[in-house]
């Protein structure tokens, strides 16, 4: 009887496991069952409660059987669990109810006094839930089924790869701008030269061939087909239809040595063919570029084979296309009848003003130091024509090529691509010369110049003149 005054269920006679106080099994923390120590105390005789057996070696005492009475250790264990706090198996889940009654003992196999293993792992410790579970039989391993891909969408069926971009690919970019660029300025420089104008100016008969290659450059100070508005923009003045030429200069090119540009002043007295002694633009007056090609030729000794002709509005537009010109004056230039008043220092002079500076002779030296002008801006507008803001800019290169075809005249069988070694040579600072000067004279024909002889001859000589 216990405390509340019912029975208590007695284990059944040689029951070897450890039970509570409501008969049922106790287990250890792997769920395993927990036996009693091997014992010679013979079992109680039905009827009367077992005793507890002496404690000894490493036996542990009986656990009590009610909650009041304490162990042999001195703590009180078997405390009753409220109903709905039953154990429950690990497996199923489902509340172990205490046996009813003890009649029929558990099946013990006495051989070797142990039970059959539990059909669940344990789980309150990892090693042996892995030891449990290498002793279960193995099922036959199943084929691996390869995964279904997933059904390609609209948008990706449409994706292409995307390519890996090689060093392969970005020159073969560049070398297709490079020829498209090519063809373009190719097709322009077509378009111009169909479109230029030309004129005879190969000297007849032609002097012996000489060394190299000579360009015959002229600046007409014609004003032939100027409006009255611009011959006051550009203050040229003057007789309109007057073809006189203000700058004369030779281009000499020769393999394998510099570029010389010769300066050639316009009142040097020499032998006209065909008029005497005059001054050496009165050529270009009495017969045009043929006449004052073969002058030059025969008083220079050297061949001319190329003639370009820029007149003054021409001159105007090309640098007016380009934005302007920049320029370094050491010392101011105040001149009317050039219709220019320029402070010193660098500048850009626009079209009206840089024609007045290649046109004024208010210096010391008169012509001589206009030559020496005309020179330095020649060089400065080819800079500035070859320069990448000219060439890369539609608004700069256009109205270049549309000025320079309708100012410039080129001589018959003379084409706007053998200006190119020409524009090189420019751009490579040349060697420049002037026709050494002997003496001022005034003569029937006005001021002239006349060359001093052996210096002249020198000079032509070097540049391999053909006497």
């Amino acid at each position: 009887m216990n405390s509340q005054g019912t029975s208590r269920p007695q284990p059944p006679a040689g029951d070897e496991y450890h039970r509570d106080r409501y008969g049922r099994i106790l287990r250890d923390r792997y769920g395993r069952p927990v036996r009693r120590r091997h014992s010679n105390v013979p079992p109680p005789p039905p009827g009367k409660p077992a005793t507890t057996p002496p404690v000894s070696g490493n036996q542990h005492p009986a656990r009590p059987q009610s909650p009041d009475q304490p162990s042999a250790d001195g703590y009180r264990r078997g405390t009753p669990r409220s109903p709905g706090n039953e154990r429950r198996y690990p497996q199923t889940g489902a509340a172990h109810a205490p046996q009813a009654g003890f009649g029929t003992p558990a099946p013990v196999d006495n051989a070797t006094r142990a039970l059959p293993l539990p059909t669940t792992p344990p789980t309150t410790n990892q090693g042996s839930a892995q030891r449990w579970r290498q002793a279960q039989p193995v099922a036959p391993s199943r084929p691996a089924t390869p995964p279904v891909p997933p059904a390609p969408t609209g948008r990706a069926e449409k994706r292409r790869p995307r390519r890996r971009r090689t060093g392969r690919g970005c020159i073969t970019k560049l070398l297709t701008l490079i020829v498209v660029t090519v063809l373009a300025l190719g097709a322009a420089m077509l378009a111009v030269d169909s479109s230029i104008n030309r004129v005879a100016a190969s000297p007849a008969p032609h002097i012996g061939q000489t060394r190299g290659t000579n360009w015959l450059l002229v600046g007409s100070d014609s004003r032939t087909g100027l409006t009255e508005q611009q011959v006051q923009t550009l203050g040229t003045g003057g007789d309109l239809g007057s073809t006189r030429t203000d700058t004369i200069m030779v281009l000499h090119l020769e393999r394998g040595t510099p570029a010389t540009l010769l300066s050639i002043p316009r009142d040097s007295y020499v032998e006209i063919p065909g008029y005497g002694f005059d001054k050496i633009n009165a050529a270009f007056t009495f017969g045009g570029p043929q006449l004052l090609a073969t002058t030059v030729e025969n008083s220079t000794g050297l061949r001319i084979d190329h003639y370009m002709e820029i007149g003054f509005g021409g001159f105007a537009a090309i640098v007016d296309a380009v934005g302007g010109v920049t320029m370094c004056l050491e010392e101011p230039i105040d001149d009317p009848l050039a219709n220019i008043n320029l402070p010193a220092g660098c500048q850009s002079l626009a079209g009206p003003a840089a024609l007045g500076y290649v046109r004024s002779r208010n210096f010391a030296r008169g012509d001589l130091d206009r030559v020496e002008h005309q020179r330095a801006f020649i060089a400065a507008l080819v800079d500035t024509i070859a320069s990448p803001a000219v060439w890369l800019n539609p608004f700069r290169l256009i109205p270049l090529m549309k000025a320079g075809a309708a100012s410039v005249t080129l001589g018959t069988g003379d084409h706007v691509w053998q200006l190119l070694p020409a524009a090189k040579a420019l751009l490579q600072q040349p060697a420049t010369e002037t026709v050494p000067i002997g003496s001022f004279l005034d003569t029937e024909v006005g001021s002239v110049v006349t060359w001093e002889d052996p210096a002249a001859y020198e000079l032509f000589n070097s540049l391999g003149a053909n006497w």
